[in-house]
């Protein structure tokens, strides 16, 4: 069976709205959609705290709102496959939105919430708040993925360690809270930036089937680009024959969310299908790997 396709949202959503985005990517070619919700928890970094936005997911029309998107997806032959809590996961307001994070996925249809770790903590202390969430992620029916996170070393200009950085570090995290509803979330990009001394085939090869969601953009190997797959520098023939080598069984998502930035409402439809394609040519390629 071909690998299903999705992607996030969220840049589609700063043009058009999420409403229209879901559509459009149905119509663009995706099987599914990743649910972004930073809007739930917009963080301003130069102030240090969570931004007040007025968006539905941060006011108490959050759970209308996530049935009115999983109905746009369902009408239109689209469902959600995950989502993306809103971080950093140390800034408390943001915290505290995290279970309303979980519950928007299971109301979306999705089954796996990526929460990103604290980048500067160890593997024991991110595992406390994951206990935290567990209980009421399972009550959902929802796994949690932790993700490889990165630092940055501006005297030597390139990425430093973080919270899952390292492939031994995310296997740490995982075994850390060791419980089948916490599994892990690839960022393909992350892994390839100079500095972090690993690489997508070894994050997937030592994560194995712990690794149950993706994050798929093409990276510069220096900076944490974004970009549409093929259009960069990482080795993709490698990240799918790895993926292929532990016979990976979930979808093939796409976290490019930089790409758009060079359409606006009138011809976005066409960055979504050049997305669709790229993502279509991945499961073409895993499917003769």
């Amino acid at each position: 069976m071909r690998k299903m396709i999705s992607t996030e949202i969220a840049s589609a959503a700063r043009i058009i709205g999420e409403e229209k985005a879901v559509e459009l990517y149905a119509k663009a070619g995706f099987d599914a959609w990743d649910f972004s919700m930073f809007e739930m928890g917009r963080y301003d970094w130069s102030k240090n705290e969570m931004i007040k936005t007025g968006h539905p997911l941060q006011s108490g029309n959050y759970v209308e709102f996530a049935k009115k998107l999983r109905k746009i997806g369902e009408d239109m032959g689209i469902h959600c496959n995950q989502s993306h809590a809103p971080f950093p996961s140390y800034c408390l307001p943001i915290r505290d939105m995290l279970k309303r994070a979980i519950e928007c996925t299971a109301i979306a249809g999705g089954k796996i919430c990526i929460i990103h770790p604290c980048n500067n903590y160890t593997a024991e202390q991110n595992a406390e708040m994951y206990f935290e969430l567990l209980p009421f992620a399972k009550e959902c029916g929802v796994k949690i993925a932790t993700e490889n996170m990165w630092n940055w070393d501006g005297k030597n200009d390139h990425a430093c360690r973080a919270a899952c950085s390292h492939h031994d570090d995310f296997l740490a995290h995982i075994k850390a809270v060791n419980d089948p509803y916490f599994v892990a979330c690839l960022d393909i990009g992350h892994s390839e930036m100079r500095g972090l001394d690993t690489s997508a085939k070894e994050m997937i090869l030592t994560l194995g089937d712990h690794l149950q969601a993706l994050h798929i953009h093409d990276v510069d190997k220096h900076h944490d680009s974004h970009q549409i797959p093929f259009s960069l520098n990482v080795d993709f023939d490698e990240v799918i024959r790895s993926l292929k080598q532990i016979d990976y069984k979930g979808y093939l998502t796409l976290e490019a969310d930089q790409y758009l930035k060079a359409y606006n409402e009138e011809n976005i439809f066409e960055g979504m299908k050049n997305m669709a394609d790229a993502a279509h040519k991945l499961a073409d390629m895993y499917e003769q790997a």
